[in-house]
C-alpha cells in the first residue's frame, strides 16, 4: 500500500507543477501495457522523433547524485561524456527503475520531467526544443502528455544542452542511452 501511495502522491506532483507553472498539454490516455516507448509509438502511430524520454542518471558512488535527461526516443544519451561531465562525475549511469522510483515516485513506461524533487538537474537535448510537438510520459503508465518542448524551458533549472543525446544509427538496439 505505501508504494500505491507513493504513485499517487506523485502523480499528483506531476499534476500540480503543470498547473503551477502554466504548462500548456494534452493529456492522452494509454494502456499501461503499451506505456514503454517503443509499444506506445508503434501503437499509438507516434514518430520516435517526436516522442521524448526522460531518463534518470545517477552517480556510481555515495552519496548518489542524479539528473533527469530528457531525450528524443529515436535517440541516445551521450551518459559517458557529456552527462558525465555537466553532473561533474566520473561514473555514472542510468539510474535502476528502483533508483527512479525511490526519487521519482514514478514507474519506468511513465516517468516525465514533471513533478521531480527540487533542485533535482534537468538536461534537455537541444534536438527536443527542435520538435514541433512531443510527447512525454505522464507521470504513470496510463497517460502522456503531449505539448510543444518550449513548455520545458519553464521548468526550473531547465538546461538546453546541444550534445545530450545522438540520432541512433540503423541496427542499434541499445538502450535509449547506451
Amino acid at each position: 500500500m505505501p508504494e500505491q501511495d507513493s504513485a499517487v502522491a506523485a502523480e499528483q506532483g506531476v499534476w500540480t507543477q503543470l498547473e503551477s507553472l502554466g504548462i500548456e498539454y494534452e493529456r492522452l490516455e494509454c494502456d499501461p501495457a503499451l506505456a514503454d516507448t517503443a509499444a506506445f509509438c508503434a501503437h499509438y502511430g507516434v514518430s520516435l522523433a517526436d516522442s521524448a524520454n526522460v531518463i534518470i542518471v545517477a552517480s556510481k558512488k555515495e552519496p548518489y547524485r542524479y539528473a533527469a535527461c530528457v531525450v528524443l526516443a529515436d535517440s541516445r544519451l551521450d551518459v559517458n561524456r557529456t552527462v558525465r561531465t555537466l553532473m561533474g562525475e566520473k561514473r555514472v549511469s542510468f539510474a535502476s527503475a528502483e533508483q527512479t522510483r525511490q526519487l521519482t515516485g514514478q514507474v519506468l513506461g511513465g516517468v516525465t520531467v514533471f513533478g521531480l524533487p527540487e533542485g533535482l538537474p534537468i538536461y534537455i537535448d537541444a534536438r527536443v526544443i527542435e520538435r514541433e510537438r512531443i510527447v512525454v510520459g505522464g507521470g504513470s503508465r496510463s497517460c502522456k502528455l503531449r505539448l510543444r518542448p518550449a513548455e520545458l524551458e519553464k521548468l526550473p533549472g531547465a538546461q538546453i544542452i546541444t550534445g545530450l543525446a545522438a540520432i541512433r544509427q540503423t541496427g542499434d538496439t541499445g538502450s535509449p542511452g547506451s
